[in-house]
């Protein structure tokens, strides 16, 4: 095992590299402060950051499909629920015509800077629509 895939699980070996999208240290979540309400919604989510994390690990383990979907959903962080429930639907076959496809993807890499999430798009409408 390497330095880096060594920090596997990263909140049981390297917690301090952890935050939450709040900002508060993963090793401040606790029971306690759940019960005290110092906890919100908010800080059960995962981080653009913490993606990242996981994706060089994946990428020293030699497992580069694991890293760039990792990418990709740290990508989806930034974006809204409601958007990603339309590309979902949009993606499954006969859901959208090359046009819509193409506009969410666009709206991808404009709007949100999800440059990998845009790319995976065109290459499905390329695949239904050769």
């Amino acid at each position: 095992m390497n330095k880096t895939t060594s920090k596997y699980p990263l909140s049981e070996n390297n917690p301090d590299q952890l935050r939450t999208p709040t900002g508060m240290p993963w090793e401040e979540i606790d029971l306690q402060s759940i019960l005290d309400e110092k906890v919100q919604m908010r800080d059960l989510q995962i981080t653009a950051e913490a993606l990242e994390l996981q994706a060089q690990i994946a990428d020293t383990s030699h497992r580069p499909q694991l890293a760039e979907n990792l990418r990709r959903a740290a990508e989806l962080t930034k974006v809204p629920e409601a958007k990603i429930l339309e590309v979902y639907q949009a993606l499954r076959p006969g859901r959208s015509n090359h046009n819509e496809l193409k506009r969410l993807a666009t709206e991808l890499e404009v709007t949100y800077k999800a440059q990998r999430c845009a790319r995976f798009v065109r290459e499905a409408t390329k695949a239904y629509f050769p």
